[in-house]
């Protein structure tokens, strides 16, 4: 097992569950299998973030587009987030893990059970430290981006005081660190309107494996990678100090 250095496990890491209807296709099974078979490599890969000591998992569970799928698929994509949230709820809080959900949760398409269970989860476990686990839900990073300019000109924000800062402060979790890391499952290499804001100086890392077979030794692997990147935000080399 490769050792890690401690000072140097990234604080936010970004998952983008990407392969479930791949697995299931290649199986024989429905999609939605694929999605269930999901669930224990995201919970076992939770678990290994806790293991190591990061502060913030963001988990892209529905996006702003998967509205496009097969009605059957949205449908059960809406039961699934909706029976997660009560089977896993109990067990995350006594981990000291704080459930924190991204999104347009406002939209009239999400079903107004899954917004109480949603704000059920955030409630009970808005003291816990160990762990802040976001879950994407009908998450866009264009629409995030979109509304918090948005509010800042419904609030008469003036143009001149419309900064960095002020946009950060209007996005959906706005005390969201950067991301440090991001992982996407399948070996596709593509962001997808994730976290585009918060992804700015994010390191990347593609393992090519469908994600209901990543679990927490994947993790490991991805942040021992990340470990041996030299990091620059933008700076070069040779000016840094």
């Amino acid at each position: 097992m490769v050792e890690l250095e401690q000072n140097r496990i990234p604080r936010h890491v970004g998952l983008i569950l990407d392969g479930n209807g791949r697995w299931a296709n290649a199986r024989g099974l429905p999609r939605t299998a694929g999605h269930a078979a999901g669930e224990a490599a995201l919970f076992d890969t939770v678990e290994g973030a806790l293991e190591l000591g990061i502060k913030w998992l963001t988990a892209f569970t529905f996006s702003t587009e998967n509205w496009e799928r097969d009605p059957t698929e949205v449908e059960f994509l809406m039961w699934f987030n909706e029976d997660l949230l009560t089977r896993r709820r109990d067990d995350l809080h006594r981990q000291g893990v704080r459930m924190r959900f991204a999104g347009d949760l406002a939209d009239a398409r999400v079903p107004d059970r899954n917004r109480k269970h949603m704000a059920d989860a955030a409630a009970l476990t808005a003291d816990n430290d160990q762990l802040n686990l976001v879950f994407a839900f009908n998450y866009g990073s264009r629409r995030e981006i979109t509304e918090a300019v948005r509010r800042l000109v419904a609030a008469g924000t003036p143009a001149a005081q419309i900064d960095e800062a002020a946009v950060a402060a209007n996005l959906y979790v706005p005390e969201m660190p950067d991301l440090d890391l991001v992982i996407r499952s399948s070996g596709e290499h593509r962001l997808s309107n994730f976290l585009l804001w918060q992804a700015a100086y994010a390191e990347f890392v593609f393992p090519g494996i469908l994600w209901p077979d990543f679990n927490r030794e994947h993790l490991r692997a991805a942040v021992a990678e990340y470990q041996q990147r030299d990091r620059r935000f933008g700076i070069a080399a040779d000016r840094r100090s």
